[in-house]
């Protein structure tokens, strides 16, 4: 038997999409730290986006068609703590759908790796 991804395991892009809900809704827009970078942004776009990019991220279909992400994130000059706030935020989301905390893991391990192309832009 294949070994489900973590796309599968987490019930893939209509699953992730609550996460996504849920992480922009009541983690990152209720955050001072974090919210400003938001102001003006088309959320539905924004959630869209995010949906396809960790669905693609998480071993899903490569559906995502968005900029790369030093692109996207050019001239928000992101900080360490922006980027460590963001991840928790993630983490929480994925928890509050029950996702195990090893899941979660190597999820935040791959969003991780694209740590260089988000900050300091």
């Amino acid at each position: 038997m294949l070994e489900q991804n973590l796309y599968e395991k987490v019930g893939g892009e209509e699953a992730i999409a609550k996460v996504v809900d849920y992480f922009y809704n009541e983690l990152v827009l209720k955050d001072e730290t974090v919210n400003q970078f938001f102001e003006g942004v088309n959320m539905e776009k924004q959630k869209s986006h995010q949906t396809k990019f960790i669905s693609f991220a998480l071993g899903g279909p490569k559906n995502y068609t968005g900029k790369s992400m030093a692109k996207a994130h050019e001239g928000m000059n992101l900080q360490p703590e922006h980027f460590n706030t963001i991840a928790t935020h993630l983490h929480d989301a994925l928890a509050h759908f029950g996702v195990p905390e090893s899941d979660i893991d190597t999820a935040l391990t791959r969003v991780a790796s694209l740590r260089d192309d988000i900050l300091y832009k």
